[in-house]
Formats: C-alpha cells, structure tokens, sequence
C-alpha cells in the first residue's frame, strides 16, 4: 500500500467518526503534492453548508491527532473546506444523495463519440447511474468509466 493510501486512511479513519459526533459529513480526503508542496485536503459538509467554526473546529481537531501521529514525514499543508457547490460526486452515497440533481460527465473514453456530458441523475444502481440528457434521452454510464462527475449550478 502506497504512503498517499496510508495518510488518506488513516485520516479518513480519525475524521470520519469526529466529523459525524459533530454532525457533519466528512466527504473526501486527498494527500496531493502541487508544485513543490504537499497538502492535506479535508473536505467536509452539512446540511446548509458548512461555516468557517465548522472547517477551524476539524482543523484543530485533526492538527492535534496528527501532531501527536506523526505519519506524515515531510512538510504539508492541512485544508479543512467545503467541496463547494459544484462538488465532485465520488461515493455511491454521493450519486445516491444528488439524484434528482444536474451533473457534468467526464469519460475516459466516448459513449456515442462523445465524451462530455451534461443532465439529471435519474437513478443509481450497481455501480451505474441514469443520466437524463438535456435533450430528454436516458444514458447509462458505468461509474468506471466517468472521470469526473461533478454538481451543476444553474444560476439562471
């Protein structure tokens, strides 16, 4: 198991329970190096929205158990956020959640010379989701074949 796995799961494992005693929903974690740092991303949600109190009360939470861990060798940066309004659907629970929701589809390879994609979540089963295409036509894609899938804002 990589180093990078580790470090998710074990804070995966450490924010998941605290985040839910204090009602909110710890929804991804990522160890990633962009340029010459490393960051430690928390991504959290709630009901409503999530405030700074809530991203400053995971921070200093997992700063402590981190500190006292130590699993982590070299310098980073921790980030407790929101995953904002266009957030990236990742989980089953997340297609579960958001269907009913508009999304952009992002595949690896095209469906029907396509590779972008933009309509409603009907359903979700079995690792694959419905989606309801703007033009009002059904498309099935299995979740292993979507790069990304995130959340669509209309602001209209």
């Amino acid at each position: 198991m990589s180093k990078k796995k580790r470090v998710v799961d074990l804070v995966q494992d450490i924010a998941g329970p605290y985040c839910k005693e204090n009602s909110l929903e710890l929804v991804d974690v990522e160890f990633v190096k962009e340029g010459p740092h490393r960051y430690l991303r928390v991504m959290i949600d709630k009901e409503g929205g999530v405030s700074l109190d809530d991203c400053q009360l995971v921070s200093r939470f997992l700063n402590k158990k981190m500190d006292k861990l130590d699993p982590i060798e070299e310098m980073y940066f921790l980030e407790v956020t929101s995953p904002g309004v266009e957030r990236e659907l990742k989980r089953d629970e997340d297609f579960e959640k958001y269907i009913g929701h508009k999304v952009q589809v992002k595949l690896f390879q095209p469906i029907e010379g396509q590779k972008v994609f933009t309509g409603t979540i009907k359903s979700y089963q079995d690792g694959k989701f419905t989606l309801e295409r703007e033009e009002g036509s059904d498309l099935e894609i299995p979740r292993s074949k979507a790069a990304v899938v995130k959340l669509v804002v209309d602001f209209n």
